[in-house]
């Protein structure tokens, strides 16, 4: 039996309470039978908002980061125990501006999987190379060193719950996006490591309603983590809709 696909809208810094509220409203319909899993990812402030406009329906609303610790003095930093009270269903690990502007290393991210584990919360694994690593012919090395670092003593029991989102950086924000052959090619790369091998592997890098129908035709991607045309319900449902005739 094919997996079923999974679309994911990570909506970064994005959306007033009141603005995700009306979002998750206007997109119940949209997502009503929806033959995919429809995940949203709203800031924290949001959170329980869209949790409690969700009800009922089959949108999962989760985080899109957590702390590694449980408590303790990290100002401005929220724990899995507060993320899980708010009603978030998953959370997004180790996502490419994480890395890049808040200094989250593979080692920091891994602790963060582990917490995750621990806490019994699914949570989407971001890897991925930059422009720079993909022109060097590095693609390869990079996802390989990301998910073993990242899942470094983590058994395979402990897999249920994961998902890994390829996310090569050079296509997040920036309007590009990998072919459907280049995101297969690196999806195969990711399931040649012996760890990640029966995971789920979303794609996300400009992913949009114009390319969404290719990129999850292909044999080694399952589902999307979308960025900016994620915020737009029109957008957001017709991508839903094109992975009914998938």
């Amino acid at each position: 039996m094919a997996k079923k696909k999974i679309l994911a809208g990570n909506w970064k810094m994005h959306k007033t309470i009141g603005e995700a509220a009306e979002f998750i409203e206007e997109l119940r319909p949209k997502a009503e039978g929806a033959n995919c899993s429809v995940w949203i990812a709203p800031p924290f402030t949001a959170l329980a908002a869209c949790v409690e406009m969700a009800k009922g329906s089959s949108i999962a609303i989760g985080a899109q980061t957590m702390s590694d610790l449980e408590e303790g003095a990290r100002t401005g930093e929220i724990s899995v125990g507060m993320i899980r009270e708010a009603g978030a269903s998953f959370v997004i690990l180790g996502h490419s501006e994480r890395r890049t502007y808040f200094g989250e290393t593979n080692q920091i991210i891994r602790q963060k999987v582990l917490r995750a584990i621990a806490s019994k919360m699914p949570a989407i694994l971001c890897v991925g190379e930059t422009e720079a690593e993909r022109e060097s012919g590095d693609t390869a090395k990079v996802l390989s060193t990301q998910i073993n670092e990242c899942l470094e003593g983590v058994s395979s029991a402990d897999l249920e719950n994961l998902v890994i989102a390829y996310e090569p950086v050079w296509a997040i924000g920036t309007g590009k996006s990998a072919t459907a052959e280049m995101a297969q090619q690196a999806h195969e790369m990711i399931q040649a490591e012996a760890i990640a091998q029966n995971l789920p592997i979303l794609y996300g890098g400009s992913v949009k309603p114009s390319n969404v129908n290719e990129l999850l035709s292909q044999p080694s991607i399952d589902g999307a983590l979308i960025g900016g045309a994620s915020l737009d319900v029109e957008s957001f449902g017709e991508m839903i809709h094109q992975v009914q005739n998938l």
